[in-house]
């Protein structure tokens, strides 16, 4: 029997999902193309050409949509399910899933390394992680949980001067919650902490808080007002504390050149996330959200759904797509950028980037479509 078609609510979370994937493969094509030219955190204005700095700038966007929408689905699967119990199992599961699927399969795609020397914890493990605090947060009362989710979000900018040298008590910890760094597992094995947790602890807790906006049946003028003004009031909160060139960020500085002073302002810290990061991503990625559950069902809506609607299959195939073009190039051209293969252009990281969309579209589509309808394969919604 065929199932009641999605809601344009739940349209709009899998095609911002679906955007933001699309941002994430341009990055990734970056981090493999572009070696050569890496970029810092934040970047250096001087270094780093418009273009490269907008690819990169965009990319900002996948993380903290990533983040918030696993918190808000977390809501929605609670409201087809039987209570918290259920919830708070199905994320401590899930999360556990991911954690395991960082140190493995993504793992292995980055590095190629098996056994590996190193072994890079980042948004997987940092999604994986935030579910699993989840798990027990959802216990808690909604007010409670959101009020928990911003003053996280606010204030954990307050604790970027504690440091832990290597080698004490709290240096591991701490690296894990807060302070990027190296732990040093053993001679041959070493963990990077590239995403800090507790913002995203923050985010993931927001995400769920947001949960009954979404409820089914829920007033949708009431839920586009509530949108347009969280989005719009997280874009003026950037505004107003990046004018001010204070708190938790690098300040911007004056150029001869407006481009660069632009791009001065926006250049925002992501590893741990500042509260500007996170207040300019959500602000942009709640705005989006409404757009697109106003855009309804538009063509080009439904081929982000697609993307959006199998995330964590799409993220593993890219990876080890990416990974095979690179072995590939190598193969057929050379190290043509010093130890590296790389590209010359910021042009041709967009268009390798469109061509492996349309490449890994037909997959994708096949795969969400095969979950949709073996929904009595319980494994397949780990994916």
């Amino acid at each position: 029997m065929p199932s009641t078609p999605p809601s344009s609510r739940l349209h709009s979370i899998d095609a911002l999902r679906g955007l933001v994937i699309l941002f994430m493969l341009l990055d990734h094509v970056r981090e493999t193309f572009f070696l050569h030219r890496q970029v810092s955190d934040p970047m250096s204005i001087d270094a780093t050409e418009p273009a490269l700095f907008a690819s990169r700038t965009l990319a900002h966007l996948c993380a903290p949509v990533f983040v918030l929408l696993t918190g808000l689905s977390a809501w929605l699967y609670g409201e087809k399910h039987q209570g918290l119990g259920d919830v708070s199992a199905f994320l401590f599961k899930r999360g556990l899933f991911l954690v395991v699927l960082e140190f493995t399969l993504v793992n292995f795609a980055w590095t190629f390394q098996l056994p590996p020397s190193v072994i890079y914890l980042q948004v997987i493990w940092a999604i994986g992680l935030s579910m699993i605090v989840l798990s027990l947060l959802v216990w808690l009362p909604r007010p409670l949980l959101m009020a928990l989710g911003v003053i996280i979000i606010a204030g954990h900018n307050l604790l970027d001067g504690l440091h832990f040298a290597p080698g004490t008590l709290l240096h591991a910890p701490w690296a894990i919650l807060h302070d990027r760094g190296w732990l040093e597992v053993s001679q041959n094995l070493r963990l990077r902490t590239s995403y800090p947790l507790l913002p995203w602890i923050g985010v993931i807790a927001a995400g769920y808080a947001l949960g009954p906006w979404f409820a089914r049946g829920g007033d949708t003028a009431k839920r586009q007002r509530q949108l347009l003004f969280a989005g719009s009031a997280a874009l003026v909160g950037f505004v107003a504390l990046r004018l001010l060139n204070g708190y938790g960020e690098a300040q911007w500085q004056r150029y001869p050149d407006l481009t660069q002073t632009l791009m001065s302002l926006f250049n925002i810290t992501k590893y741990p996330p500042s509260l500007l990061f996170l207040l300019l991503t959500l602000g942009v990625g709640l705005l989006l959200l409404r757009a697109f559950e106003r855009a309804g069902q538009a063509r080009w809506i439904g081929v982000l759904t697609v993307f959006g609607s199998a995330p964590m299959f799409f993220y593993l195939l890219h990876l080890y797509a990416l990974k095979a073009l690179y072995l590939a190039s190598v193969g057929l051209f050379g190290h043509n950028q010093g130890e590296y293969f790389g590209f010359d252009s910021v042009g041709a990281l967009w268009l390798v980037a469109a061509l492996l969309a349309a490449a890994l579209y037909w997959p994708v589509r096949q795969f969400a479509g095969f979950k949709a309808r073996r929904r009595d394969i319980r494994w397949l919604k780990y994916l």
